[in-house]
């Protein structure tokens, strides 16, 4: 089974291209919904509901973005056979989401592959997020942007170490928001590991879900 964390905001529907084409292939897919938008839930919170969702089976677990500081919260508490981290933030033990930006030089690294790119380094949907992402996907979404409440970038992601479960970094080519030399920079400074290269953007799941899923397979034993 694949349990699927959206990014900031917490909408499942990140995943809606993705879901299908799992289950096409054989296997059970649940896109988990974070209130993301509320300004009294947090990592704890958004750790009870991926751990609920998983119950009593065990999971390859799959993380987008912000998702990345829930999925080892999650590993301690829940059966999880593999952990994806799809274009996602990596965290260090105690860290903060509002941490990470500056102790990863994120910021710095997404301006330089702005200017060496040739696109604008001032931040924006289109640009950043959507560039790849076709045009009637990107008009859906828009019924299902919510922001993310400030009160997860100040909780820390409490875990003691990385779990103990094989973990795998999935990095977008075309992703401008991280780039794909900033996350293969940060998974080998964090988990002594390299990025594997798929195409697409931050977006992936929207932009190349078969692509995507192509890769997911390969970590269900």
């Amino acid at each position: 089974m694949f349990v699927l964390i959206p990014g900031a905001g917490g909408a499942a529907w990140y995943w809606h291209r993705v879901v299908p084409e799992l289950q096409a292939r054989g296997v059970e897919a649940v896109a988990v919904d974070l209130p993301g938008a509320d300004p009294s839930a947090g990592l704890a919170e958004y750790t009870d509901i991926v751990v609920a969702a998983i119950g009593n089976r065990t999971s390859v677990l799959v993380a987008q973005s912000l998702g990345g500081f829930t999925a080892p919260m999650v590993c301690a508490r829940a059966a999880v056979a593999a952990l994806v981290l799809v274009n996602a933030m990596i965290p260090l033990p105690g860290e903060t989401p509002g941490q990470w930006w500056n102790s990863t030089a994120a910021p710095q690294a997404r301006a330089e592959a702005a200017q060496a790119a040739g696109y604008s380094v001032e931040f924006d949907p289109q640009t950043y997020f959507l560039h790849d992402v076709p045009a009637e996907i990107a008009a859906a979404g828009a019924a299902h942007q919510r922001p993310e409440a400030d009160i997860v970038f100040g909780q820390p992601c409490r875990i003691e170490r990385w779990p103990q479960v094989p973990t795998h970094v999935l990095a977008g080519a075309g992703d401008r928001f991280f780039p794909l030399s900033f996350q293969r920079r940060v998974a080998r400074e964090r988990l002594g590991s390299d990025a594997v290269e798929i195409p697409g953007g931050h977006l992936v799941a929207l932009s190349r879900p078969i692509d995507l899923v192509d890769q997911l397979i390969k970590y269900v034993k």
